[in-house]
């Protein structure tokens, strides 16, 4: 199995940064997408930023320009880097990988748990 264990979220005045973090863990034979999702109260879940294993970025119209998406060397970690924060930016973020396992070699999406970035005075 494949664990995903997310990190930085919090309270962040607007305009400020925020990293989050997502590394992933357990009997992975490879690594291909990763990406970041947002729900936000009343909204549905919408795709910020991903990342493919070649290093091609694709991200929401709202987040160009502020946001960035980026793998670690060991490739499997993703980060997101949230500058320019607006108050419409609170959500919760979630992290999103997709993984082949060693056991089974079958490709699936795994979820983090989710981690809360309030944008407000």
């Amino acid at each position: 199995q494949v664990q995903l264990v997310e990190s930085g979220g919090g309270l962040v005045q607007p305009g400020g940064s925020l990293r989050l973090s997502c590394a992933a863990s357990g009997t992975i034979f490879r690594i291909n997408d990763m990406g970041w999702y947002r729900r936000a109260p009343g909204k549905e879940r919408e795709l910020v930023a991903a990342i493919n294993s070649g290093g091609n970025t694709n991200y929401a119209e709202s987040v160009k320009g502020r946001f960035t998406i980026s793998r670690g060397n060991a490739k499997n970690t993703v980060y997101l880097q949230m500058n320019s924060l607006k108050p419409e930016d609170t959500a919760v973020y979630y992290c999103n990988v997709g993984a082949t396992l060693v056991a089974t070699l079958l490709t699936r999406d795994y979820w983090g748990q989710g981690t809360q970035v309030t944008v407000s005075l």
